[in-house]
């Protein structure tokens, strides 16, 4: 029975017909409202936590919520104080996310659902959104725990210990994300047997990258976006595809989304990503370093570099770096994304499946089609649609010229 389903399921793709496949006018119109609405609540989220630290400063909370929590003061080693440490951390963390609640609830739940994105009743998005902040947590507070406790043992190289630890944790989390993290928020189950899950194996192999298998990932419990992907590093890498792309595209256009992830994959880009975000904490912690050796001292009401007091100072220095890099992040995942559309074309060779298939996604995620040049260069990890439109056009066009060449010949 399932592989009837499938059968029927794989003739259903086949029948769409790719080459008719346009932009929707109102669709657009939606995904342009959409990302400006989006920018904007994220700025709103970003003066909220602006203006908390800068209020934190000027009234100085901060020395008094570490004084408050005195009663946690407790030094398994000399001058690190987990428990202070978590306590503040927890509080602040609690303050903010009461404060951006209303924001975080419109932007999450009701916007989503409002352009008929999100799916999801509010039970089930509140319990994502507790599993996705519990793990922030406990992820975020080991971090800090760890940084604290070489500050108070090595002050003058902690930075390089944590760089290192986290760029260790980095590639750790890479490779258990598809088996720990993600199954907490998605069902995972095999594709079953057929002419696509062939496909798309055998494309796997041509690239030489092994795969753990072929997974449905169960995105239409939670959303009408489509999307797939090729997760996991060494003995955990496996091909998933969300159903909502499953139901809806042909197994070319598949085909052709998987390329681009494998083109990642062959290009060593999770490499590079992991590098460069290893380098951009480098800079951000040895940044940290210099302003607390510079503002965490007796004169300004900070017992030492250790002090819980100085989260708030980590805090502004952290998100200061990640605005001022996030351009230059953003540019190089463009670059990334182009040589791996690159690649797809080049493998299957299937430009217009490539095209259509960038319409369908632009027309099912809302996803803008050609934004502001300076809203791409601030905002986008990805190409602009059109951008990766025009790029399948050119190699088409290049494609029918070697082809006319080799034909004279």
């Amino acid at each position: 029975m399932e592989r009837e389903q499938s059968t029927q399921s794989e003739q259903q793709r086949e029948e769409k017909p790719a080459a008719t496949v346009q932009l929707d006018p109102q669709r657009q119109q939606q995904a342009r409202e959409y990302a400006r609405i989006r920018r904007r609540l994220w700025l709103v989220g970003l003066a909220i936590a602006a203006v908390g630290l800068v209020a934190l400063f000027l009234f100085r909370l901060d020395l008094w919520l570490r004084d408050l929590l005195q009663p946690l003061v407790w030094q398994p080693l000399a001058g690190w104080y987990p428990l202070q440490v978590a306590g503040y951390f927890l509080v602040l963390l609690l303050v903010y996310e009461l404060i951006s609640a209303p924001l975080t609830v419109y932007r999450g739940y009701i916007l989503p659902r409002r352009y008929g994105l999100s799916v999801q009743t509010l039970g089930a998005w509140l319990g994502d959104l507790l599993k996705g902040l519990l793990l922030s947590i406990v992820l975020e507070l080991a971090a800090l725990e760890l940084i604290y406790l070489l500050l108070a043992r090595q002050p003058l190289t902690w930075w390089l210990w944590v760089a290192l630890v986290m760029l260790l944790f980095s590639v750790v989390l890479a490779n258990l994300a598809p088996i720990l993290v993600l199954p907490l928020f998605y069902r995972f189950t095999p594709l079953p047997d057929g002419e696509l899950k062939m496909r798309l194996l055998a494309l796997a192999e041509r690239a030489r990258t092994r795969v753990r298998g072929v997974f449905t990932m169960h995105m239409s419990s939670k959303t009408t976006a489509a999307n797939a992907a090729l997760m996991g590093l060494g003995n955990t890498r496996r091909i998933v595809i969300g159903d909502t792309l499953l139901d809806q595209y042909t197994a070319d256009e598949i085909e052709v989304v998987l390329a681009h992830e494998l083109g990642h994959h062959v290009h060593g880009d999770i490499w590079k990503l992991i590098a460069s975000q290893s380098l951009l904490t480098l800079v951000a912690l040895y940044l940290i370093n210099v302003t607390l050796h510079w503002l965490a001292t007796p004169q300004l009401g900070y017992h030492g570099l250790a002090d819980p007091a100085t989260l708030p100072l980590i805090a502004l220095v952290s998100a200061a770096v990640g605005l001022i890099f996030m351009p230059l992040g953003n540019a190089i995942s463009r670059y990334l994304e182009y040589q791996a559309d690159e690649y797809a074309l080049l493998t299957t060779g299937k430009s217009e499946a490539f095209q259509s298939m960038m319409t369908r996604l632009a027309n099912q995620n809302l996803a803008e089609a050609e934004p502001a040049p300076l809203v791409e260069i601030l905002f986008h990890d990805h190409p602009s649609i059109k951008r990766r439109l025009e790029h399948a056009a050119a190699f088409a066009h290049r494609q029918g010229r070697d082809n006319l060449n080799l034909a004279r010949r």
